[in-house]
């Protein structure tokens, strides 16, 4: 797409931090992502923490017109480690495109972004969690290369699953 541009997020820059909580927002707020407002504080924090992070980094995509800049795509991702290959992978924490930025091809940017990282350091995979009912992001996940994750087709497909460690009264007076 014209005009265009994908790069990585630093986190010590303003400009940065503020396209990444804004997006992060929105998505959070949309019917994908919950749809609840994230926590003010959490976000305050969000990326002097990713900052203190090795193994984090993000990439935003960037619509120039007119001379300004619009934040329209982001990736939030971690480095891990498969242990079953002995080799480093990469884990897309949040893919996120901006609903009016929709279908023009900005995840896929987003996604060529992090597969070239991925190539860069050797590692063996990318991986990433998706709701089965978005089937718009699972279409784009799938044309790009993704598949359902299996070792052994008899015993199914993996799944991902979390344990909430605090209630949200817990998780609001540690806030």
């Amino acid at each position: 797409m014209q005009n265009l541009k994908i790069r990585p997020v630093d986190y010590h820059k303003e400009t940065d931090c503020q396209a990444l909580t804004t997006l992060l927002s929105h998505y959070a707020e949309g019917p994908m992502g919950g749809g609840e407002a994230l926590d003010p504080v959490a976000l305050a924090r969000l990326c002097a923490n990713l900052a203190e992070l090795s193994n984090a980094f993000s990439i935003l995509a960037w619509h120039t017109s007119a001379g300004s800049e619009q934040a329209v795509g982001l990736a939030n991702c971690f480095e891990g480690y498969s242990t079953f290959k002995a080799k480093p992978l990469i884990n897309i924490h949040d893919l996120i495109v901006h609903a009016n930025w929709r279908n023009k091809g900005i995840g896929q940017l987003l996604l060529t972004a992090i597969e070239q990282r991925a190539c860069r350091m050797g590692a063996c995979k990318i991986t990433l969690e998706v709701l089965s009912g978005n089937q718009a992001a699972i279409r784009s996940y799938v044309k790009f290369g993704f598949a359902p994750y299996t070792l052994d087709a008899r015993m199914g497909e993996a799944r991902f699953m979390q344990k909430e460690l605090f209630s949200k009264d817990d998780r609001d007076k540690l806030s």
